[in-house]
This record gives C-alpha cells, structure tokens and sequence, in this order.
C-alpha cells in the first residue's frame, strides 16, 4: 500500500486517537504526521491490512506518549502568566544592585583591618551561591 493510501483510509482514524489522547488538535495534527514519516522511512513489510492497521495505530499511541511525556517535562507558560517571570527578572535586577553595595560595605570594613580583602570576596562568593541554591529550591 502506497503512503496515500494509508493516509486516505487510516488517517481520519489516527488523528481522532490521537486527539482523544492529547486533547489538541495541533499536537494531534503533529504526531499523525510524525506517525507517516516514521510509515515512509521505515516502509516495513505487512502480513495483512489489520497488521498494518495495528502497527499504525501502535506508532501514533507511542508518539502520543511522547508529545505528553515532554509537555510533562516541559510545561508551556503562556504569554498572559509571563509576567511573573518578568518580575522575577527586575527583582533579581534590584539584587545584583543590593549586592554591589553589600560589596563595597564588606570592602570598606576590610580596609579597616577586619579581614582581608580576599576573604572578603571568598564569603560574598559563598553567600551568592547559597542565594543562587535557595531560589532553585524554592522553584
């Protein structure tokens, strides 16, 4: 059977699956169209109409897995709850300036023979990864 031929009898029954699986109509789209690529390069050899059936429908549910095991993975934001990335980005702004007066406080106390200059440097480096580990924690 020729790929226009499967896409004319299976292909209507492939994006239905597909869309009860993901509920999108652009993803089911998309792993129908995956599913006849995967048809065409590897072209395997079938016994019957129900084996090609079969192996069809089996492809388009394991693409579907996919497409869901990434979305899982990797949620989409969308663009009306951006902002609150973008307040994160200006309030992380507002700490790089907080910390460069904490830096010019800790080198003016070591020029008054607390501790030296590198040391200084040593605790603001430790300080900036610790900040650095407690907001990946708290995403």
């Amino acid at each position: 059977m020729t790929v226009e031929e499967a896409v004319m009898q299976y292909g209507d029954m492939l994006f239905r699956i597909c869309l009860v699986m993901l509920c999108n109509e652009q993803d089911a789209r998309d792993a129908v169209q995956d599913t006849f690529c995967r048809y065409m390069e590897h072209t395997p050899k079938f016994h019957d109409k129900e084996h090609e059936k079969a192996w069809l429908i089996r492809v388009a549910a394991n693409r579907c897995r996919d497409m869901h095991r990434k979305r899982l993975r990797h949620p989409e934001v969308e663009w009306k709850d951006a902002a609150q990335y973008c307040e994160f980005q200006e309030h992380a702004a507002d700490n790089t300036a907080e910390k460069k007066q904490e830096q010019e406080k800790i080198t003016a106390n070591t020029e008054g023979g607390g501790i030296t200059k590198q040391q200084a440097e040593e605790i603001a480096a430790k300080a900036e990864n610790i900040e650095m580990f407690s907001r990946q924690i708290s995403w």
